[in-house]
């Protein structure tokens, strides 16, 4: 198994890699009930290299529904007929989600509403209530 190469500082040790064959489900008739095409990926996010801090705090959010009991990333391919097909597609995902989490967040600016934008919310809100005005008794409203 060779390591997975996400940029030149970061990547995946092939020590920190295990792949587990299984049966895929769906459709395919006699190849599904005898060849163990689908992939079951996992990878050892402590163990990955040259990945700061911050970025491995993004990596656990964005896949924190993808850890298993021991915290290991758990990714499965089950896109083609073929295993090895299935190994690359599943290695390509891990490679893609890793990368994500190496893009830090854009800095929120705090902005205040426009004078225009906030006097048409009041007029809008004025309206509104003339209108539920309009809608009752006339001895109902004071």
């Amino acid at each position: 198994m060779s390591p997975i190469v996400v940029t030149e500082a970061v990547r995946i040790p092939a020590s920190a890699i295990a792949v587990q064959a299984a049966r895929a489900s769906g459709p395919g008739g006699q190849n599904v009930n005898k060849v163990a095409t689908k992939v079951d990926l996992r990878v050892d996010l402590d163990a990955i290299e040259g990945l700061g801090e911050a970025a491995r705090r993004r990596l656990r959010a964005l896949a924190s529904h993808r850890l298993d009991r021991r915290g290991r990333l758990v990714m499965t391919s089950q896109a083609t007929r073929t295993q090895s097909l299935n190994l690359a597609d599943a290695r390509a995902k891990v490679r893609a989600l890793v990368a994500a989490a190496l893009i830090p967040p854009a800095p929120r600016h705090a902005t205040r509403p426009t004078r225009t934008s906030r006097e048409q919310r009041i007029a809008g809100k004025k309206q509104r209530g003339a209108v539920k005005r309009l809608r009752a008794r006339p001895g109902d409203w004071s």
